[in-house]
């Protein structure tokens, strides 16, 4: 009896431990890079943004600038995949870029004479004649919102007092900054773009760079596998040609799986679908 009330008693004083002791500690949710948390902006939050699309040399930052132009000036450089805000000393504000088509098909100067924010979106007849498919849809315009491809901001490049419709702009894929894109004109990360926005006013002088310009400043450089820049090396070209060719034939089958799954489950919902019908 006596042994049976100690075992008593000491589980109930280990009962009474364990109600007091900590809370085992839930997995830590991946940190925020500073600068690209989480924005409520106006009647939209931005969500952060995940530290792997953060790599090394992707997230803005005050560098040293090599060119020669004045304070105040936005230079983008397409081929390099950045876009600089000038400083002054000699330093500028560094913001990866994502570039459309449309971006390699402008160089040379212009000025912001419009500025949005949450801007609204019309795809060019152009785009709807090319590429029906994606763009039709939106031929009435799209208005500002996390659907938007124009992103948080957008400001628009003038010559000699036209529309270039060359533009500056967030994105809804943050995926795709710092690579070469099918479409569009130059994106940031919609907290850089919130940044960049800030900092100009009408009139900002903006420098497109040349293929030419770009490499003779900033080195020459081409895509990996991935479509991200690496250092130009002619002896890279046939591997890294070789391993995208790979990644895209295991891209393909395994959207050929989940399709055939799909399908499976679809097909196999079928006789269940039409038992519950007759009943």
């Amino acid at each position: 009896m006596k042994k049976r009330l100690q075992s008593l008693a000491a589980l109930l004083a280990l009962v009474a431990l364990s109600a007091c002791a900590a809370p085992p500690k839930a997995d830590a949710p991946p940190a925020t890079v500073p600068g690209y948390e989480g924005v409520q902006d106006g009647e939209f939050f931005i969500e952060p943004v995940q530290p792997h699309h953060l790599r090394d040399g992707v997230p803005r930052t005050e560098v040293e600038y090599k060119g020669d132009e004045k304070p105040g000036t936005i230079v983008v450089d397409p081929y390099f995949r950045k876009l600089y805000y000038v400083l002054e000393g000699g330093r500028a504000m560094r913001y990866s870029i994502a570039v459309g088509r449309a971006g390699l098909g402008f160089r040379g100067n212009a000025v912001i004479s419009r500025k949005e924010k949450w801007p609204a979106w019309t795809p060019t007849a152009n785009m709807i004649r090319t590429m029906p498919e994606m763009y039709s849809e939106y031929a009435g315009g799209l208005p500002g919102g996390l659907e938007n491809p124009l992103g948080a901001r957008a400001l628009y490049l003038y010559r000699n007092g036209k529309d270039t419709y060359f533009r500056i702009h967030g994105t809804i894929d943050n995926r795709s900054i710092g690579r070469a894109t099918s479409a569009g004109c130059i994106r940031l990360f919609n907290q850089d773009a919130i940044d960049l926005f800030d900092r100009v006013d009408y009139g900002t002088r903006v420098r497109v760079r040349s293929r030419e310009e770009s490499e003779q400043i900033e080195g020459k450089w081409m895509d990996n596998e991935y479509g991200l820049l690496v250092p130009y090396d002619e002896t890279q070209i046939p591997l890294i040609a070789q391993r995208k060719a790979e990644l895209e034939a295991k891209e393909a089958a395994e959207a050929a799986a989940a399709e055939a799954a799909a399908a499976a489950e679809a097909a196999a919902a079928e006789p269940a679908t039409e038992e519950a019908a007759q009943g």
